[in-house]
């Protein structure tokens, strides 16, 4: 297997690359860090990593010169598997409306908003008393048990629902097809932990922050044959 994460500015890619190549290391597989579109061509593996804002990162993107076009063919046209990791997620959706509104590569059908301060006590939750200080704090940062949908995506093989991931983020998905849903966080309501269809999947968490569990997802993504 070939490996590339896509390297246009944005990402923990150091990380990324580390988390990887410790996912791969009983395994005949090349991790590589590459910002040219024709690295694509001979990856078995694709993996958007992304940090930062929808519109930066979509520039960051769009600067390098036949990316967003190798992308579209190596993912969309060749079916190679794919996986978006944060704001790297967030670019599959159609659209981001963090400052403004930004196209994104249209493959998951939804919109990238911004995560609203609800209030998550009991008494607001049984009486309607809106406390200020019991608000949920923006960015969503830290751990969180992750829910998994039944039956569970391939990526999500063994990885059962109460797992801890980390997330960093003050925007979220929402997606138009319940069923590109394929796991959720509750973070004062029901957050998009992560999607998928066809042959893509995008994570809001960080594996290469998620320690057994996200080294687990990589495992399951490198071994995923859509």
């Amino acid at each position: 297997m070939n490996v590339v994460i896509v390297d246009y500015g944005s990402g923990n890619l150091r990380s990324a690359a580390k988390a990887f190549e410790r996912a791969a290391a009983d395994t005949a597989t090349a991790i590589s860090v590459s910002a040219d579109p024709k690295a694509l061509k001979a990856a078995s593996h694709i993996v958007l990593p992304g940090v930062g804002a929808f519109a930066d990162c979509k520039r960051g993107l769009e600067g390098v010169a036949g990316m967003t076009e190798a992308l579209e063919e190596a993912v969309i046209g060749e079916g190679k598997p794919f996986l978006g990791i944060c704001v790297g997620m967030q670019l599959m959706a159609k659209t981001g409306r963090e400052h403004g509104v930004h196209q994104g590569l249209g493959w998951i059908e939804g919109e990238i908003v911004p995560i609203e301060a609800r209030d998550t006590s009991l008494v607001h939750q049984v009486f309607r008393v809106a406390l200020d200080s019991e608000k949920v704090k923006i960015p969503h940062m830290g751990w969180n048990d992750l829910e998994v949908r039944d039956p569970p995506h391939p990526v999500f093989a063994g990885i059962e629902t109460g797992r801890h991931v980390y997330f960093v983020h003050g925007y979220r998905i929402l997606c138009e097809r319940p069923g590109d849903v394929i796991a959720e966080v509750d973070y004062g309501g029901p957050l998009v932990a992560a999607v998928g269809r066809d042959n893509i999947v995008g994570t809001q968490f960080h594996p290469e922050k998620s320690q057994a569990t996200g080294l687990q997802l990589i495992a399951n993504f490198l071994d995923w044959r859509p």
